[in-house]
């Protein structure tokens, strides 16, 4: 049963504040935090201005792609409920979620179905659940029929080339989550007429389960 969203990359005020102060305000928002090679990368004296401010009912999510203990030091004080972590070990995780005292969204990057399975190795540290594509920042898609039928004891978050416009009813019985990035942009900038329409169909969709 899909609870909520993720909208993932912002980088801009004019975004982060339209999506804070929506009727219907996504349950997450992402900012990418050590990945260069992505456009939606935000360095650190950009996101310690954009953070400056009352996120009101959202949750903010440091997204970090294997983090080394300078950005992990850089980020500490910042106001992020959960961390995002991509390519570490449970151990790494453990250690991350211990000393920095963060709920963690477990982000697996999925290409077949023994991608999916090492979903079991994390369970002890992992509070969310991502299924993410092999693109990272591309928007890529997998097959979502590779976790169906898995059973988790945690919340699932979907994400990889899902569109603002898309069926989510499709969605329902797979994920908790649904985390949108470039689905929500138009020519590489988050469109906030996108972003309204995502966020008022997905509210129709809980108000109706």
């Amino acid at each position: 049963m899909i609870k909520g969203c993720k909208i993932c990359g912002v980088k801009d005020s004019e975004t982060l504040n339209y999506i804070i102060n929506h009727s219907h305000p996504p349950k997450f928002i992402g900012f990418i935090c050590n990945y260069p090679k992505s456009s939606r990368y935000i360095e650190l004296d950009s996101l310690n201005k954009l953070l400056n401010l009352n996120k009101n009912k959202c949750e903010f999510v440091a997204v970090l792609v294997k983090p080394n203990n300078k950005i992990l030091e850089e980020i500490k004080n910042l106001p992020f409920d959960y961390y995002q972590l991509y390519d570490c070990t449970p151990d790494e995780i453990k250690t991350i979620k211990h000393k920095y005292q963060k709920k963690i969204i477990t982000a697996l990057t999925i290409k077949d179905e023994t991608d999916v399975l090492r979903y079991k190795s994390f369970v002890d540290v992992t509070d969310v659940y991502l299924f993410d594509s092999k693109g990272y920042e591309k928007s890529h898609s997998f097959d979502h029929n590779f976790i169906k039928n898995i059973k988790l004891n945690k919340e699932l978050m979907l994400a990889g080339n899902i569109k603002f416009d898309d069926n989510l009813k499709n969605y329902e019985k797979i994920a908790n989550y649904l985390d949108l990035s470039g689905g929500l942009e138009t020519s590489g900038l988050k469109d906030t007429s996108k972003i309204n329409i995502f966020l008022n169909n997905l509210n129709k969709l809980i108000n109706e389960t």
